[in-house]
């Protein structure tokens, strides 16, 4: 439901400044000591030259001059010192505020990062979630300004509204035509910089994918991690034409709107100018009837300056807020997107566990075309189940749907008897250690790639990474189980082999230690006897646990009690490796015998 302007704006007002109170409270403090700084010597700035010209214009017109010397001496003195007081605590402040500034840009980045790692994985997968990741990161860092932008807006309002104040009453003493004169341009520039500001939110929307784009061509594509292929495919032209191409889509979108907002600031100037002429032609007609004196003049000019500035700022920063209030909403809509998944609150029981698929259907959001049809298969505790078939067959799909990724169309996932929406999210996905064959590696230390959290056992890595068989090569580590993997953090990092990051992702998997151990792959870099090995040293390890392998070498499927067979959308085939590989014109057996002609001797 889409919120009305004066509700985006008050909500994210509230958020920001309950934000603020939360975390920084020194920020308020902080504009206080900033306002009296400003508002003060602002009005002391209009009237003291009043007083020093006219004692000044004494002398010139014949009286003594040590009857005002001292006077110009004190107001000169005076101007001058409130003039470096304010502008050493506003320094002062604006470097205070810099830092606040800074640390919640990196506050906000974390939460944003927090929640997407989160937040539902179907979401992940979502282009319209992606537009408005990217929409959050952009609104609530250089678009709004985030807090201190946002507050910024505010202060500058309530600062103005006080010079407003203190200088209406100057000017309505003094030349009080001055004020429909401020408030009629202001009104006129006030339409134009409406329309400008309408502008900036409309190609704001408009650039937001081009800036996502564009971060990817320009950020990822010098990853060296696509060194490799970039070379030897000679696809440097291509790359580079794709960059000129998203660079000119985004410089051609800033020229756009700089035409469009062109007439509109060339108005204003216009305004300004034909305000100014006014003000100074009143006023100087004023001065010659005698009517007010040359330090009034002085006055005048500067309040009108001050009174028109005031006016204007008070509109341009509602506008201002009202804008990047929007900008940052953004973020407020990111973070309240709604769960994709129904959560359960039940705790999972200790022991071994019963996993059921009862008449399970799916495809995926935003596709009409079922991936699974009607799965049905029971597997029982301790169980090692092989599932094979051919490439989308859906058997990764069927794995997402185990662990929950995503939640099933039709039909129902039960362990132990329950449906695993009733389990809480974090409790249920206790029960399994997962390798994908997708699974990613972070630039972190070996140690954290392993254990993934904060708390480390050293004894229990090195006992996996023995039992993955990457333990001697991490022995050859510069740093041992220290070195940090890739060059992100580390420029000496360590760059593993295939082999060597899937062995680390394994290691993973055991030292999880969870009922349930699923190996999605996992080995595809690796040697026909080394994958062997994984899954003979595999097999051993998870005695009592249950397993679920899918591999497209079936030298797998001899360790395990059951085989799941999957094709045209279903389980086609399910029974021991014995049964299907006997089975006349079936296609486990048709599979195994295409695969043993490679590793049988012929005669």
């Amino acid at each position: 439901m889409n919120k009305g302007k004066e509700h985006i704006t008050k909500d994210t007002l509230i958020f920001m400044l309950k934000t603020a109170k939360k975390e920084k409270p020194l920020l308020f403090f902080i504009y206080l000591i900033k306002f009296i700084a400003e508002v003060v010597p602002g009005m002391f700035a209009i009237i003291l030259p009043k007083f020093l010209i006219d004692e000044i214009v004494k002398i010139i017109g014949g009286e003594p001059v040590e009857e005002h010397i001292y006077t110009i001496i004190f107001i000169a003195a005076l101007i001058i010192g409130i003039e470096l007081l304010s502008s050493l605590i506003i320094s002062l402040a604006e470097q205070l505020k810099d830092i606040i500034r800074e640390w919640f840009d990196q506050y906000f980045d974390m939460k944003l990062s927090s929640h997407a790692m989160t937040m539902d994985f179907e979401h992940t997968e979502n282009p319209e979630v992606l537009d408005k990741l990217g929409k959050a990161k952009e609104g609530m860092s250089w678009y709004s300004g985030g807090v201190v932008g946002i507050l910024d807006h505010l202060y500058k309002i309530i600062k103005s509204l006080a010079m407003l104040f203190g200088v209406s009453v100057v000017i309505l003493l003094v030349c009080p035509m001055l004020i429909p004169v401020q408030i009629i341009a202001l009104v006129i520039i006030s339409v134009f910089n409406s329309k400008i500001q309408n502008i900036n939110k409309k190609y704001f929307l408009r650039l937001s994918k081009l800036n996502r784009v564009g971060d990817y061509i320009f950020n990822e594509l010098s990853d060296f991690r696509y060194g490799k292929d970039i070379r030897l495919y000679n696809s440097a032209d291509m790359m580079c034409q794709k960059t000129d191409t998203i660079g000119k889509e985004m410089v051609d979108g800033w020229k756009q709107e700089n035409r469009e907002m062109f007439p509109h600031s060339m108005g204003m100037d216009i305004v300004n100018a034909v305000r100014d002429g006014i003000s100074y032609f009143y006023i100087g007609y004023l001065v010659l009837t005698k009517a007010i004196t040359i330090g009034d003049f002085q006055m005048s000019i500067n309040g009108a300056s001050r009174l028109y500035w005031s006016l204007f700022n008070i509109i341009q920063s509602v506008q201002e807020l009202n804008t990047s209030c929007s900008y940052a909403h953004r973020y407020l809509e990111f973070t309240a997107f709604p769960c994709a998944m129904t959560k359960g609150t039940k705790s999972v029981k200790p022991g071994r566990h019963t996993i059921e698929f009862s008449h399970v259907s799916f495809k995926y959001p935003r596709s009409e075309k079922y991936v699974l049809r009607d799965i049905n298969i029971t597997i029982n505790p301790g169980e090692h189940l092989s599932i094979v078939g051919l490439n989308g067959a859906g058997k990764t799909t069927f794995i997402k749907l185990l662990c929950r990724l995503y939640d099933v169309t039709e039909g129902e996932i039960l362990v132990d008897g329950v449906n695993i929406k009733e389990y809480s999210d974090e409790e249920y996905r206790k029960l399994f250690s997962v390798v994908f064959q997708d699974y990613q590696l972070f630039a972190f230390s070996l140690r954290e790639n392993i254990v993934l959290t904060e708390e480390t056992d050293d004894n229990r890595v090195k006992e996996v990474l023995k039992q993955s068989g990457l333990y001697e090569d991490s022995l050859k580590l510069d740093h041992g189980l220290d070195t940090y993997l890739f060059k992100t953090y580390d420029e000496k990092g360590t760059e593993l082999s295939g082999g060597q990051k899937q062995k680390t992702a394994i290691s993973r998997a055991l030292y999880r230690n969870a009922p349930v151990v699923i190996l999605d792959e996992p080995t595809a870099a690796l040697d026909p006897v080394a994958e062997y090995e994984i899954y003979r040293q595999f097999n051993s390890l998870v005695k009592g646990k249950t397993a679920i392998y899918i591999s497209h070498r079936l030298s797998s499927c001899k360790f395990c009690d059951k085989i799941a067979v999957f094709a045209d959308d279903t389980i086609k085939e399910y029974g021991t490796h014995d049964l299907l590989a006997n089975k006349s014109n079936g296609i486990y057996a048709g599979m195994f015998a295409a695969q043993a002609q490679y590793y049988v001797k012929r005669a």
